[in-house]
Formats: structure tokens, sequence, C-alpha cells
């Protein structure tokens, strides 16, 4: 029988997990300290497996029914839904390693190691610490023309056309060892 908000709302939690099923492999795990996991239960290539969905009330029963619907649309096209979360968890992951921040301060201690002058490592760091607001924190491969433009705009706008220039110039090197490292298609900047 399918699962109501008045039944999932009045189940308490027990001295073991329980669950809470509703129908087509979906269920709420119940844990003793009082959480609601929303998973589902399926099998694939003949194994069983589960997936976790959310919880509960922040994944309301009808969005989370939505998930396991598609969730089982993947299961018909022969897509792993576990699978492809994991891939999607660890994409973000590695977005998150290549942010332009990161690759930038790799770039900068490359350079360093090869013997580049302190008061040149400075100012670059000084470009990035002006470029970090902007751009710092996005995942270097998909930073547009655009949103370097915008950043150097800042700047221009402020009067200071040259610090624009020398910015670009420092982003376009750090985009271009995120080239040369895999981390990016091509030099937006």
């Amino acid at each position: 029988m399918p699962l109501t908000d008045n039944a999932i709302r009045a189940a308490k939690p027990r001295e073991r997990n329980w669950k809470l099923s509703d129908e087509k492999g979906l269920y709420l795990l119940i844990t003793p300290k009082g959480s609601k996991r929303w998973s589902l239960k399926f099998r694939f290539a003949g194994k069983e497996k589960k997936l976790s969905l959310g919880l509960y009330p922040d994944l309301s029963l009808k969005e989370a029914r939505r998930l396991r619907d598609e969730a089982r649309s993947e299961l018909a096209l022969g897509i792993d839904p576990a699978r492809r979360k994991q891939e999607e968890k660890a994409a973000a992951k590695l977005g998150a390693e290549n942010s332009f921040e990161a690759v930038a301060e790799e770039f900068l201690e490359k350079r360093a190691k090869e013997g580049l002058a302190e008061t040149t490592l400075s100012k670059n760091r000084w470009f990035l610490d002006q470029l970090r607001p902007s751009i710092g924190r996005l995942p270097i491969a998909d930073i547009t023309p655009r949103e370097v433009l915008q950043a150097l705009k800042k700047v221009e706008n402020a009067g200071k056309r040259e610090t624009a220039n020398r910015m670009r110039s420092f982003a376009s090197r750090v985009f271009r060892y995120a080239v040369a490292t895999a981390r990016a298609e091509a030099d937006p900047a």
C-alpha cells in the first residue's frame, strides 16, 4: 500500500533501523535517532542495489516518487542510477579541485620552483587575489570569456587599465597551463 504524508509523520524511531515501504522499491529508512532517509531498492545486472535519494522532510513524498520514477526510467534504458550518481559526485569534486584558484596556485608553485623572482611571484599572487572574488572558485574548464571580461572590467572601470591588462595576461598564463595539464580546453582570456 502506498505511503501517505500522515503515515510518514506518525512514524517514530525504534531501537533499530526500520523501513516504511512505499511502492516500486521506494522506502523510508527511519533510524533510532529519528532521521528519515528516502532510498530506492532496485536490481541492475542481476544484483540488488540501493540508491539514497535524500532526507525527509527536505525531500517530500511527491519529490521522492519523482526521483524514483527517473531512476526507473534510467534502468529501463540500461543505465545504473547509482553509478551515475557516483560519477556526478566525482565530477563535482574534480571540478572543485580544478578551480581557477587551485590551478593558479599550482602554476605559481611551479613557477617558484623554476626560479621566478620573488617580486614577480608576489605580483602574480596579487593578480590572483584580484581575480579570486570573480572567477577563483569556478571550475577552470567552465570559465567563459564573458566571465573573464567582467572580472577585468571591474578593475578597468576603476581607472586601472594597465592593471587590467596585466591581470588578463596572468589569467591567460594560468589558462594555458590548465590546457597543457588537460584541465581545460581553451584559454578564454
